[in-house]
């Protein structure tokens, strides 16, 4: 099964130490091999800060723009991972050797398979666009 691993954290409002920078780089490289060596890894990324954000709504057919994210937080979604696991449990502990679970906060999500048969008719329609 395929899950999302969303990676919240707070923002830094000052410049982060190299040393402490590259270590994280290097913390995730290791998590990177780990997934990819297991045959889990779909994708990746990290996001640029919530300063360069814009936020989009459609309201009565108009396209509104706001720069910036649509909610103030404490925490900011700094990236994402794309997994295959066996189950739950296992994206979990994949979940737990994110470096950013120390500081943050790591949302597991599974994902939609709108492939497989519903079991109800309003099954795919309750999920959402793709």
């Amino acid at each position: 099964m395929r899950y999302v691993l969303l990676i919240y954290t707070t923002e830094p409002t000052e410049q982060v130490p190299e040393d402490l920078m590259m270590a994280e780089i290097g913390a995730y490289n290791a998590f990177n091999e780990h997934v990819r060596a297991r045959g889990a890894y779909e994708a990746g990324e990290a996001l640029d800060g919530t300063s360069t954000a814009t936020t989009v709504r459609v309201r009565d057919g108009k396209t509104l723009t706001t720069d910036g994210p649509f909610a103030e937080t404490k925490e900011a979604l700094g990236g994402f991972y794309l997994l295959e696991a066996a189950d739950l449990d296992e994206a979990i502990a994949y979940a737990a050797m994110i470096p950013s679970a120390t500081h943050g906060s790591i949302e597991v999500r599974p994902v939609f398979d709108f492939s497989a048969p519903a079991v109800e008719a309003g099954a795919a329609a309750s999920a959402g666009p793709n």
